[in-house]
């Protein structure tokens, strides 16, 4: 069978390293720095350094804007890859919060017209930053035990809503203020010492579920959430996402190992796409488990009961 494409835009997280190792290949957005200058997103710290950046971030959170690859830049980079016959999968940022999956499929509609044989799937991940990028990496292993690029799309349209994010942001007013986070305006005001806990819902944005009280109850809480919501940990990749909180990753990423021992753990860097609108303060592990329920009934009920023993 003939091995097709997987094309992600960049919110996915995905450092060149990955990239390489799963052959995912990306296609950048839009950063606007506070002087005005548009530049492509990076996987990479080259421009800035990742201290730099969330440093300057803080000072300027509202001078950093971002924009997905437009319809022109997604028609560009699929009739590159289809041209000559090879299949091609897309896979964008949740369409909740982005434009990314409209200009892809608009896109692959032109893209089409000119070459009527081609084949292409759009999927939207319902997801952003390393939520996202684990997805891709399940798709390229999916791949690589040779389903076929509609057996992949078709998979992740069905298990997209078991990837899970658990974990906590100290400071919500970046994704309130972009628009990645639901029923915000209840959680400001009460922060000082609380971690607010965040999993995804089914639109893509993240849900506060539970508030603990300091970093040491934040754990034991995650924890316990991820040992009833995920399933066959150890077989698993599990990503641990950190802006600027690279000592409490670290701490996190051992807990998971010595508790769940999965099958690789890594500490991701969340880049500008996604940096720009979470903002510094993101500690969160990304994994497979259970469907999350529509309304995280169950999820909330699993953080309060976890909360009532600490």
């Amino acid at each position: 069978m003939k091995k097709f494409v997987i094309l992600a835009d960049g919110t996915c997280d995905l450092s060149e390293a990955f990239q390489t190792q799963y052959d995912v290949r990306v296609l950048p957005g839009h950063i606007t720095l506070p002087d005005k200058t548009e530049i492509p997103a990076f996987l990479k710290w080259e421009i800035y350094t990742k201290d730099g950046f969330y440093a300057d971030l803080k000072k300027d959170p509202n001078g950093f804007t971002t924009a997905p690859p437009n319809t022109a830049e997604f028609a560009n980079a699929m009739e590159e890859i289809v041209r000559d016959g090879t299949e091609l999968l897309v896979m964008t940022i949740s369409g909740g919060i982005s434009g990314a999956y409209q200009f892809a499929y608009t896109a692959r509609k032109q893209v089409l017209e000119k070459y009527p044989a081609a084949k292409i799937c759009c999927v939207d991940s319902l997801r952003f930053g390393p939520g996202f990028g684990l997805m891709a990496i399940w798709a390229a292993k999916l791949r690589d035990e040779g389903k076929s690029m509609e057996e992949v799309a078709a998979w992740l349209e069905e298990n997209k809503n078991r990837f899970h994010q658990a974990g906590w942001l100290d400071d919500l007013s970046f994704v309130a203020k972009k628009g990645r986070l639901t029923n915000a305006k209840a959680f400001f005001g009460t922060l000082a010492g609380v971690k607010p806990i965040g999993e995804f819902d089914y639109n893509g944005l993240t849900t506060v579920i539970g508030k603990a009280k300091g970093a040491k109850q934040a754990y034991e809480v995650l924890l316990s959430y991820i040992e009833q919501t995920g399933e066959k940990l150890s077989e698993q990749i599990v990503f641990i996402a950190q802006t600027n909180r690279l000592p409490q990753a670290e701490k996190f990423r051992d807990l998971i190992r010595e508790r769940f021992h999965p099958k690789e753990i890594y500490i991701n860097d969340v880049f500008p796409s996604c940096g720009i609108n979470i903002g510094p303060g993101l500690m969160a592990a990304y994994y497979m488990g259970k469907p999350i329920s529509r309304d995280l009934s169950e999820e909330k009920a699993i953080i309060e009961q976890a909360l009532s023993k600490g």
